[in-house]
C-alpha cells in the first residue's frame, strides 16, 4: 500500500498568518505551495520551499484565481488566455524560490475555487493544462478524480495524480460538499484517519447524505488553514504507517 499526504501551505501574508508550516513539512510527503494570488507572500513562500527541500519534501505549485481578499474560494469567470497567463506567472514565480533553495516545482495543484470550478468547467480546465504544457510538460497534473482537469492533462500527455480529501465532506457524486454547508470540513483526527486508510485501500467511505462511495487516491490532502491542521496530518501519518503504508511523494521524488 504506496500513498503520499500532502498538505496546503505558505498561505499567510504578511502580518496575517495562517497555519504550521514548519510542522506540517515534517509530516507531509508533497507541499502544495501557494503562490501569491490567492494567499502567500515572497517571505512565506520562500521558507516553505527551503524547508521542504531541507526536508526532501516535493513542492508543487497551487495555482489560484487572483483573489486575495476572497482566498481564492470565490468563482471568478476570467477568460481563458489570462487564465492560462495566470497561471504561467504562478508557476514561474514559484519556480524560482524553489531553485534558489536547491529543489523544483514537481507538479501543480489548482486552489479553492479554481480546483472545483475545472471540475466540469471545461473551457477554464483547459486553460490550466494549456498553461503547464507550455512551462514544463514534465509536471504532474493533481486533482479531484473524474475532472475535467485530469481528463484533459491526461490527454494533452501530461502524468495526473487523483487526489482525496482527509478533511472534508463528500457528496453521493463523490465531490467536495462545498463549504457553505453545515459539517462540509471534518475536525475529529482518529475518525479522519480511519477513512484515510478505507480510501487508500479502496474500501467505501460515507458520504454527507450516509451513502457510500469510492474516492479513488493516489495522494491525500490536509488542509493546512483548518484547526488543528498538523494534529490531523500526524494521526493520518500514524495511521496510515500503522497499517503498512509507505509513504512517498507521488512524483517519483526521494
Amino acid at each position: 500500500m504506496r500513498t503520499d499526504l500532502n498538505a496546503d501551505l505558505a498561505e499567510s501574508f504578511g502580518r496575517w498568518e495562517l497555519g504550521d508550516d514548519a510542522t506540517l513539512l515534517t509530516v507531509v510527503t508533497s507541499a502544495n505551495v501557494a503562490c501569491g494570488f490567492h494567499a502567500g507572500d515572497p517571505g512565506a513562500i520562500r521558507r516553505a520551499c527551503e524547508r521542504a527541500a531541507t526536508l526532501g519534501v516535493a513542492i508543487g505549485a497551487q495555482v489560484g484565481y487572483r483573489d486575495l481578499a476572497g482566498f481564492g474560494r470565490r468563482f471568478i469567470d476570467v477568460a481563458p488566455a489570462e487564465l492560462t497567463d495566470d497561471v504561467l506567472y504562478q508557476i514561474g514565480a514559484l519556480a524560482g524560490f524553489a531553485r534558489v533553495a536547491g529543489s523544483e516545482v514537481r507538479y501543480v495543484k489548482p486552489h479553492g475555487a479554481l480546483y472545483n470550478a475545472i471540475v466540469h468547467h471545461s473551457e477554464q480546465a483547459a486553460a490550466v493544462v494549456d498553461a503547464v504544457v507550455r512551462y514544463d510538460s514534465g509536471l504532474v497534473a493533481l486533482g479531484l478524480p473524474g475532472s475535467e482537469w485530469l481528463r484533459m492533462a491526461e490527454n494533452a500527455g501530461l502524468r495526473v495524480c487523483r487526489e482525496a480529501f482527509a478533511d472534508r465532506a463528500y457528496t453521493p457524486e463523490a465531490t467536495l460538499v462545498s463549504r457553505r454547508e453545515l459539517g462540509s470540513v471534518l475536525h475529529d483526527p482518529e475518525y479522519i484517519a480511519q477513512r484515510c486508510v478505507r480510501m487508500v485501500r479502496g474500501e467505501p467511505i460515507e458520504a454527507v447524505d450516509g451513502s457510500r462511495i469510492r474516492v479513488e487516491a493516489d495522494s491525500i490532502c490536509v488542509h493546512g488553514d483548518t484547526p488543528d491542521a498538523a494534529a490531523v496530518a500526524q494521526a493520518v501519518r500514524n495511521r496510515l504507517i500503522d497499517e503498512g503504508a509507505l509513504l512517498v511523494p507521488f512524483t517519483g521524488d526521494t
